[in-house]
């Protein structure tokens, strides 16, 4: 009997791809003759540099331009090398189909190359996955990777559903699996990125990584809770989600677009907002300044990042706090 990964379809999740394929329509109307070289290398940095975020990369968007670019740039060895294997990988990436195995195993050779020994094989040793609370990831033992992959590789070739689903599902089932001693993270988005791709090319250019690392803690979280029920819906949903939002700034008006002195001053705006009332919500300061919440988001997490900006308390409950 083929094997079929635990998911199910909610009507959240019908109702976010009917919006995700209709914005893919328009998209494709309006970005075709404007996805210049340009822009697909700067979304293309973009999505680097936030996954390596991810995995505690420190390296800023214009220092990984820079290592792009050849130039010479203060940051340690290893991370530099993070970014130049990660280019290499995104850009092999037209080249590899998403249910071969020997396609999976190159990318991880190319993608982790002089920064683990094991680079292109999977694990040999049984792994746990730890976070500040401790434990909370026991994954399959290591004598059982290669069967768990081989069975979702071949699930995915002929998926009996959407692109959109298949892809999320296929990045849970991944990082459950934690198919590699390192890496997974980066390769799970990695390879879910190249199965959008296959769907709608213009999905390879699509830095959703950016959105992804500003809500990194929703995103283990999301993990977390598919791995709580044993499924992987409600990681589904929180991708889909992000996708959604991802395309939905790509398509957002010019005015959006804004210069360095013009994000500057809107910078300031929002610090003094939440000076004056530290609980307003994302939601509200979106609609405050007319703006879409994946903006605020942005803003506030580089006002975090610059030392500007604090959150007290938790997600819901806390408050902002100006430095």
């Amino acid at each position: 009997m083929a094997y079929e990964p635990p998911y199910s379809i909610t009507p959240l999740m019908v109702q976010q791809v009917a919006e995700i394929v209709e914005l893919i329509t328009r998209w494709s109307a309006v970005d075709e003759r404007r996805m210049t070289p340009q822009l697909r290398r700067s979304n293309r940095i973009r999505t680097i540099q936030a996954s390596l975020a991810i995995e505690n990369n420190t390296l800023s968007i214009e220092q990984v331009t820079a290592v792009l670019d050849g130039k010479s740039v203060l940051g340690l060895p290893l991370e530099i090398q993070e970014v130049r294997n990660a280019f290499a990988a995104y850009e092999q990436m037209p080249g590899w189909q998403a249910h071969s195995s020997a396609d999976l195993l190159a990318a991880h050779g190319l993608l982790m190359a002089g920064l683990v020994d094991d680079a292109g094989h999977y694990r040999r040793g049984d792994v746990g996955i730890y976070s500040q609370e401790g434990l909370v990831h026991i994954a399959p033992p290591a004598r059982r990777v290669a069967a768990l992959m081989a069975d979702l590789l071949a699930w995915l070739a002929p998926a009996p559903v959407h692109p959109l689903i298949a892809s999320c599902v296929f990045h849970y089932e991944f990082e459950f699996i934690h198919p590699f001693a390192d890496g997974n993270g980066r390769m799970g988005r990695l390879w879910q990125t190249l199965i959008l791709s296959r769907w709608q090319p213009m999905l390879a250019y699509l830095p959703v990584e950016s959105l992804v690392r500003v809500r990194q803690e929703a995103y283990y979280h999301a993990l977390a809770a598919a791995d709580k029920v044993a499924d992987a819906t409600p990681f589904v949903e929180f991708m889909l989600q992000a996708l959604l939002d991802a395309i939905t700034e790509a398509l957002s008006p010019a005015s959006e677009k804004m210069t360095d002195k013009t994000s500057e001053k809107m910078s300031e705006k929002i610090i003094a907002a939440l000076r004056q009332n530290p609980s307003m919500t994302i939601a509200v300061l979106a609609r405050r300044f007319g703006v879409t919440t994946r903006s605020i988001e942005r803003y506030l997490h580089t006002l975090q990042a610059n030392g500007q900006l604090r959150r007290v308390g938790t997600r819901r409950g806390g408050q902002w706090e100006a430095l």
